[in-house]
């Protein structure tokens, strides 16, 4: 794979990863200042997409066979639970390790759920105007608007490991060409997580203290995603999984008790079905082939 992905790039596609993954940590950066930098920062992760395209046909081999939907849709429930139970340790774990961090993210989504909160009389009427409904709701858009965004972070991973590998392939041309490169790809896929870490302090300042803890957790998911990316192939299974991760989580924590939960429940129920059927289905077919093969035999 790593040959793969470190085929020739031409110079407008190296220009536009490089925009993609510096000019992003750029304008990320600058957020923490000026409107127009986030307002900058959601167009490229929109055009990121088209960047993705070109990019994502790397991640298969000449001999990988095209996936089946069935297969598709287990790779992402596979990915998603994943997924699910490796945040839920990392959480559990920082939350313990890096207390301030942990209390710090606590009252930020409790002060962000009560500016959402939609407040209502003794007898259930409404005692906000009309119109601080529909703020609600361009709130509830825009945050979900967000989250879809963040999973096109995943093309900013792969673009970032495609020029890491390209830079180890020039500064170790030996090793390189002796055929032991797994190394270089787990060297980039733990260099993308730690900037995937540091990317959620840039908009913002905070102590160290917090900082640390936001900088490791945060690692910990990117290199989960990293690791589904890599175990998928596929850059897009890998984008819906973030991007619906993040989804029910911002569901879970302003609007819907354990949305993230449910929806891994249900995503666990679907990936079951699916994976009884097509083991079902890969069964039939070895019958079918051993019936062939037998009435080959006989002739």
């Amino acid at each position: 794979m790593t040959t793969n992905l470190t085929k020739p790039i031409s110079k407008k596609l190296l220009f536009a990863m490089l925009i993609v993954t510096i000019g992003a940590e750029v304008l990320l950066y600058l957020t923490r200042y000026s409107y127009i930098a986030s307002t900058l920062y959601d167009a490229m992760m929109v055009s990121s997409f088209f960047i993705g395209w070109k990019l994502h046909r790397r991640l298969r081999g000449a001999e990988d066979h095209p996936k089946t939907k069935r297969q598709l849709t287990l790779q992402f429930t596979g990915g998603f639970l994943i997924f699910f139970l490796g945040s839920t340790v990392i959480n559990m774990y920082s939350t313990y390790t890096f207390q301030d961090f942990s209390v710090d993210y606590d009252q930020y989504v409790q002060d962000y759920a009560e500016t959402q909160a939609y407040n209502a009389g003794d007898d259930g009427s409404s005692t906000e105007p009309v119109w601080a409904f529909f703020e609600k709701v361009d709130m509830i858009g825009s945050d979900l608007y967000a989250d879809t965004l963040a999973g096109l972070e995943e093309v900013w991973r792969l673009a970032y490991m495609i020029l890491l590998l390209i830079i180890f392939k020039k500064i170790f041309p030996r090793r390189w060409e002796s055929g032991r490169r797994d190394i270089f790809l787990m060297s980039a896929l733990f260099i993308t997580s730690i900037f995937f870490g540091i990317d959620h302090t840039l908009d913002s300042e905070q102590p160290w203290a917090i900082r640390i803890g936001a900088i490791i957790t945060f690692a910990n998911m990117g290199l989960l995603f990293g690791l589904i990316l890599l175990w998928t192939r596929n850059l897009w299974v890998t984008v819906l999984v973030h991007a619906l991760y993040d989804i029910t989580a911002t569901l879970s924590w302003y609007y819907i008790d354990y949305a993230v939960e449910l929806f891994a429940l249900a995503v666990l129920i679907v990936h079951l079905i699916l994976y009884t059927l097509e083991k079902f289905n890969q069964r039939r077919l070895e019958r079918q082939l051993e019936v062939v093969e037998l009435a080959q035999a006989v002739e």
